[in-house]
């Protein structure tokens, strides 16, 4: 008749599966994020099936959440499509490739760039540590041109009436 195995070698592979799967999921490099308010707008879903495999020097990985994409191992850029559009705002904004960026440094080295005026909104953030925000926008900003643009970052000069 088989012996019975051992408590302790029972209780060592019960702790071991949950382990094993654990370890396999973290080689699946999924990035947990959260979907935007406005994810599942189908111009997003435009977005995401133009992401490129390498952004900045990046790989793409794959993400847990719709409307996301991210690059890096460890991550340094995310994109999240779907956020509710920015209003008018004295965060710098600047035209790369006719996209507007409105450009957030307040959690600096992370850096926040919202494709202005488009609809739904579209948030790119950089780890300035690990990637170039000007690489990254310049080559999202094709992807975001179809995005319908609602408005326009303006400058003082252009609010001015000089005549």
């Amino acid at each position: 008749m088989p012996r019975p195995a051992p408590i302790a070698s029972v209780l060592s592979s019960l702790l071991a599966a949950p382990a094993l799967v654990l370890g396999l999921a973290g080689c699946a490099g999924e990035v947990p994020m959260t979907p935007a308010e406005n994810a599942n707008d189908p111009a997003c879903a435009d977005v995401i099936v133009r992401l490129p495999q390498t952004l900045a020097g990046l790989e793409k990985r794959t993400t847990n959440a719709q409307s996301t994409g991210a690059w890096g191992d460890p991550v340094g850029v995310q994109l999240i499509c779907g956020e509710t559009p920015s209003g008018p705002t004295t965060d710098d904004c600047v035209s790369v490739n006719d996209v507007d960026w409105i450009i957030d440094r307040s959690q600096a080295p992370l850096y926040r760039f919202e494709a202005y005026g488009r609809t739904p909104g579209l948030a790119v953030y950089v780890d300035a540590e690990r990637a170039s925000g000007t690489d990254a926008v310049a080559s999202l900003g094709s992807i975001a041109k179809v995005l319908p643009q609602e408005r326009a970052c303006t400058s003082l000069i252009d609010t001015l009436d000089l005549d």
